[in-house]
């Protein structure tokens, strides 16, 4: 089936063609003529697979038809996101697509200075994509009204709950009509996200796309063995080997962000960080940086890089393995994104194997050991640009990774 073959607005299909989007994705195929009857939907599917084209096109196509035929006011769809980039990159896919018709997309967000929103907002839009804290913010002081909305959508709704925003949602709910559709996108469900999505539809239908593989057939992803100390090494050496590739590395804690470009820095490699403690214009120029290619190397957490979709990342390197196992799932899927190929692959020390052994369960299956020779492990250590050992970075480093494994015993 190609998108000719829908029932969507003229304006809709001449931006899909624009874009070279012909086909629907399998989630598109699924989720999209659901949402153009109305239905409440839940959608599980892996990342890279155009979940945001999947609503944002009937939502789209339905706002066109009512401004064509009627005057229409207010805000008439709410997307809520858990970070800024998400919230940033889900309105350029709806500008995009909504090029042609007269739909207007906005976002708000914290970190920035709220009065040019304000301003955005007194003009008119019909389309809000948003994080909980500044949208708040603005209900409470007047500037958003909510009486119009017709359709909510929650994107990521799994790292939603882990960021502790349920109680936000459930404050949200008391603001909105009760008659309206509501759609729910994640990479990842479990037992708290079907409660609550339960909760807040009605006979929803629920849409899952490859179930049994959360890793998308696309990307190869691998695990070695090495120490902790000697991970700058390893990645160093991906990145030299692999000059032209836009490399995607994940870390646990902004510390350990800021630690890794430091380290890279001492080897003469340039890269950029993004991380919470970042004021958010710098934020906005690392990624686009990275997007552009003029930084081939970009140190992320997981809170700052979830969900983004950026275009040609050839290589995600999980430096550190995440605390949560569905994370390895979203890490790994920033690359092989729609029909591209893609690599991965996690370094794990001694210490987190168990974190390793998690990660496998979840996904049911081992994940293939790329194997490591004595003297190529020693080969990659003497590789490296830095000639002398700086002992005190190493220390607290282990100082660092020590601290962490109390604080989660703790929890």
């Amino acid at each position: 089936m190609k998108f000719d073959d829908y029932h969507i607005a003229p304006e809709i299909k001449r931006s899909l063609e624009d874009f070279g989007f012909k086909r629907p994705t399998d989630i598109q195929f699924k989720a999209i003529p659901a949402i153009m009857k109305g239905e409440d939907v839940l959608a599980i599917a892996q990342t890279g697979t155009g979940k945001t084209a999947a609503f944002a096109i009937p939502v789209i196509d339905k706002l066109h038809k009512q401004k064509s035929s009627s005057r229409s006011e207010g805000i008439k769809c709410l997307v809520m996101v858990p970070t800024r980039e998400l919230a940033i990159q889900i309105t350029e896919v709806f500008n995009k697509i909504a090029e042609h018709t007269r739909v207007k997309t906005f976002s708000i967000f914290g970190g920035v200075e709220q009065e040019p929103q304000i301003e955005r907002l007194e003009k008119g839009i019909d389309v809000l994509v948003s994080t909980p804290g500044r949208m708040f913010d603005l209900v409470s002081q007047g500037h958003i009204n909510f009486n119009s909305i017709e359709i909510l959508i929650l994107d990521e709704a799994d790292h939603m709950l882990d960021l502790g925003f349920i109680k936000d949602i459930q404050d949200l709910i008391k603001f909105l009509p009760k008659n309206r559709q509501t759609l729910f996108f994640s990479a990842t469900i479990n037992e708290k996200i079907k409660k609550l999505a339960y909760s807040l539809v009605r006979n929803a239908i629920r849409i899952q796309i490859s179930p049994n593989n959360p890793v998308a057939r696309n990307i190869t992803h691998s695990v070695a063995f090495i120490g902790m100390d000697d991970k700058r090494f390893f990645l160093e050496r991906v990145i030299k080997e692999n000059p032209d590739s836009k490399i995607l590395v994940f870390v646990r804690t902004k510390v350990r962000a800021e630690r890794v470009f430091n380290a890279l820095e001492r080897m003469e490699i340039k890269s950029s960080t993004i991380h919470g403690d970042k004021e958010q214009a710098d934020r906005l120029i690392a990624m686009n940086e990275f997007k552009k290619g003029d930084v081939k190397v970009l140190i992320a957490t997981d809170v700052s890089a979830r969900g983004i979709d950026i275009p040609g990342v050839d290589y995600v390197v999980n430096y550190d393995l995440p605390e949560q196992p569905e994370n390895y799932v979203h890490r790994v899927g920033r690359t092989g994104r729609g029909t591209q190929k893609g690599l991965a692959v996690s370094f794990c020390s001694p210490e987190e194997k168990p974190l390793l052994e998690e990660i496998q369960q979840y996904l049911d299956k081992p994940i293939d050991v790329l194997k490591i020779t004595g003297t190529e492990y020693s080969q990659t250590l003497d590789f490296t640009a830095v000639t002398t050992d700086d002992i005190k970075s190493l220390m607290q480093e282990v100082e660092d990774y020590e601290n962490f494994k109390k604080k989660k015993k703790k929890k």
